[in-house]
């Protein structure tokens, strides 16, 4: 999912959506037709610098497609501040597109509305089989134990992106391999007057996919094995605070990233003004500030110790955006076809060189374009220390609330007011007491 994502009003959205569906409303009823076997409408999500670029991009794949199967596609990319509330409504009025791209930490939120296909064996087969798909790209594709609601369609992760002359300026030989080695070289850059690392801190997102991380890395997973909200563990306290205290208390995020939400820390590192990065697939939306691949090095996400791994050695979350199909589609038959031509080999290859993200698809990741030093970082984090958000259908809501939670931490960090254990569990336990009551 990229980091630009749905905006705080997506909660409420999704609690009047999840309760519509739940009584039989929009198209969690519906069945798909064939009505109309000559069109199909689509909406994209903003993977590229802008909307236009994203035309430009997949228009040429679409009319391949149109080519190859008489089957107009109607494109429209959607922003991701709008994405969510876009398919939201759709799912309870039933005027939603016939195939859509979702982030995919909202799988199984959306899957809980009923509006989407379910992509059982048969669905599969139809595409060409689930054993396509890389293992850790479908583990982010709904609830455990239930057919999944969507398709990866590309995958990204974290990484520690570090400018080479900033780091060459201060006498670091290496990026760090843990958060002690980052915040140590951090007091070396600054000496040298340069800004250390970037943050989006109002992006409530982005503040997610982190504190989840440093909560994989302290044992911690925000909820029980259950599914119950668990955001006051003394765990996920612990792991919220060392984030937030890489401003209050460590000083190497700048505090005026307090107020950073729309990629401003991206722009900072690709102007030389910021020496380190933590961004998912980064190496495109850099190259189209105009920063050369050789001013940069890729390194792993730090961990708390050692190097990363399984457990509590998790560097990332399991990024990317998956394809889905509504289940009223007037063009089940088309809408089918259409995922099959998107996750295609040939088609994996081409999108996901233009995004600088990684194929969910096996045999297009052996292309020498995504085993290059950088996509090779990325893939093996994908396959060995990279963890999906929980998977379950309250995700979205606990994306916003925690977010927010972190998002006000930082603010209070900014202000100089002090970030104690004690500030961070009430943060915490007001999120929780926002989630639906089970």
């Amino acid at each position: 999912m990229r980091s630009i994502r749905a905006a705080a009003v997506g909660a409420v959205t999704l609690s009047l959506a999840l309760a519509a569906s739940a009584c039989g409303g929009g198209s969690s009823t519906g069945g798909g037709s064939n009505d109309s076997p000559k069109t199909l409408t689509y909406w994209a999500s903003n993977q590229g610098a802008s909307i236009e670029a994203d035309k430009k991009v997949l228009q040429p794949e679409l009319d391949k497609f149109e080519k190859r199967y008489g089957i107009k596609v109607k494109l429209e990319v959607v922003p991701w501040s709008d994405l969510l509330n876009r398919i939201l409504t759709a799912t309870t009025s039933g005027q939603g597109p016939d195939v859509l791209n979702i982030g995919n930490t909202w799988s199984a939120s959306l899957q809980a509305t009923g509006a989407l296909l379910p992509w059982d064996a048969r669905n599969f087969d139809r595409i060409g089989g689930k054993d396509r798909f890389v293992d850790s790209a479908l583990g982010s594709t709904g609830a455990e134990g239930e057919d999944p609601a969507a398709v990866p369609l590309y995958s990204m992760a974290y990484a520690l992106y570090y400018n080479k002359q900033i780091f060459a300026d201060a006498g670091i030989t290496q990026p760090p391999a843990t958060w002690d080695e980052l915040v140590a070289d951090g007091k070396r850059i600054q000496a040298k007057g340069k800004q250390v690392l970037g943050a989006e801190g109002s992006n409530v997102s982005e503040n997610i996919h982190h504190v989840f991380v440093f909560a994989k890395q302290h044992g911690a997973d925000f909820f029980t094995a259950d599914g119950k909200p668990d955001f006051t563990d003394e765990r996920a306290v612990a792991a919220v605070k060392q984030y937030v205290d890489l401003m209050a208390k460590d000083k190497v995020i700048p505090q005026g990233n307090a107020e950073y939400a729309q990629n401003q820390s991206v722009s900072d590192f690709a102007k030389g003004r910021t020496a380190m990065l933590l961004w998912q697939s980064a190496s495109a939306n850099l190259k189209s500030q105009g920063m050369s691949e050789d001013a940069y090095g890729i390194a792993p996400v730090p961990v708390r110790s050692g190097t990363p791994g399984a457990g509590t050695q998790v560097n990332s979350m399991v990024a990317g955006i998956n394809l889905a199909v509504f289940k009223n589609t007037h063009n089940l038959d088309g809408a089918t076809k259409f995922v099959k031509f998107m996750t295609s080999d040939e088609e994996q290859e081409i999108l996901n060189k233009a995004y600088s993200s990684i194929p969910p698809v096996k045999n297009a990741q052996s292309d020498a374009a995504f085993n290059t030093p950088a996509n090779a970082a990325l893939k093996n984090t994908l396959a060995t220390s990279a963890a999906a958000l929980p998977q379950v259908a309250d995700e979205s809501q606990f994306e916003t609330t925690v977010g927010t939670a972190v998002k006000e931490l930082f603010a209070d960090a900014a202000a100089g007011r002090a970030v104690t254990t004690e500030s961070v569990k009430a943060k915490l336990l007001k999120a929780q007491q926002q989630m639906p009551a089970k």
